[in-house]
């Protein structure tokens, strides 16, 4: 199994647009890893990409992807999915198209149930921006819990009984991995994770002190809804995880590549994402 990380920034992807903090800078001189696009992955044995941020084309054209088949989306939040009209991009030939020729192998688009419902409701003045894909002929749509192509078999697991945001359990005959990128605060309680040989999660807050020295206070809402490094720590210990990669990172954490480098020496099995990063297991 061979995964990679197209996109490994937040909501807000690095570097900020007009900001000009010493993070920001770095990453628009020097490109990636210092830049960071929006929070994805690529399941590459399947052409299987998971979540489509605003910047997806950039993400894929750094990590030269040459085939996507399957768009998996984890929730309907805009920086996971804004990026849709990649499909467009993918699929879309306009010269083909003026000479009457339609899309011979449309994108497959899968989520579950409540979720692909979820994304049906992004619209245009035209209508749902999903519906005029599959009209056009460039996606098929299929809600499903779960996946097997190629030996892959990936799981769709609700974190709650609403099911509007999923963690995805990705196995073969050797590994497995747990990909948790996006609210999934609480985790939730499943037996299929324990002894998982990976987990790459998101919903984090990196450090205490965070951009332009912000200090975390004991009582910040934050805490709320993301999970501090100690609470990462314990959900790899509670389910006997052997590694751990955290992705979906915050401009906000005012941290560079280098800074995340030096971090992963405080912490036992917990390395931290980047952009194009391969991860073959």
């Amino acid at each position: 199994m061979k995964l990679k990380i197209i996109g490994s920034g937040g909501c807000v992807s690095t570097p900020r647009p007009c900001c000009t903090c010493p993070v920001c800078v770095e990453a628009r001189e020097k490109g990636f890893p210092y830049a960071r696009t929006g929070c994805s992955l690529l399941i590459e044995d399947a052409n299987i990409l998971i979540d489509t941020p605003e910047d997806i084309s950039y993400g894929l054209n750094n990590a030269g992807v040459g085939t996507i088949d399957y768009i998996l989306y984890s929730h309907c939040d805009p920086d996971h999915t804004m990026g849709m009209r990649v499909i467009e991009q993918l699929k879309m030939d306009w010269l083909e198209v003026s000479l009457g020729k339609n899309v011979q192998n449309p994108v497959k688009i899968a989520a579950l149930p409540t979720i692909l419902d979820d994304i049906r409701l992004q619209r245009t003045r035209y209508g749902s921006v999903l519906n005029y894909y599959e009209m056009r002929g460039l996606a098929e749509t299929e809600a499903l819990y779960e996946l097997d192509i190629n030996g892959i078999k990936i799981e769709l697991i609700p974190i709650d009984d609403a099911e509007h945001v999923a963690i995805f359990l990705i196995s073969d005959v050797h590994r497995k991995v747990i990909y948790a990128p996006c609210d999934v605060k609480p985790f939730p309680e499943c037996p299929k994770f324990y002894g998982a040989d990976l987990m790459i999660i998101g919903n984090t807050i990196i450090g205490e002190t965070l951009k332009g020295g912000f200090a975390l206070s004991t009582d910040n809402p934050l805490r709320n809804e993301l999970f501090v490094m100690e609470e990462v720590v314990e959900i790899q210990k509670k389910y006997n995880i052997k590694e751990v990669i955290i992705t979906h990172i915050e401009e906000d954490w005012g941290k560079s590549y280098d800074d995340y480098k030096e971090l992963e020496k405080r912490y036992q099995g917990i390395r931290f994402a980047y952009d194009g990063m391969d991860i073959p297991l």
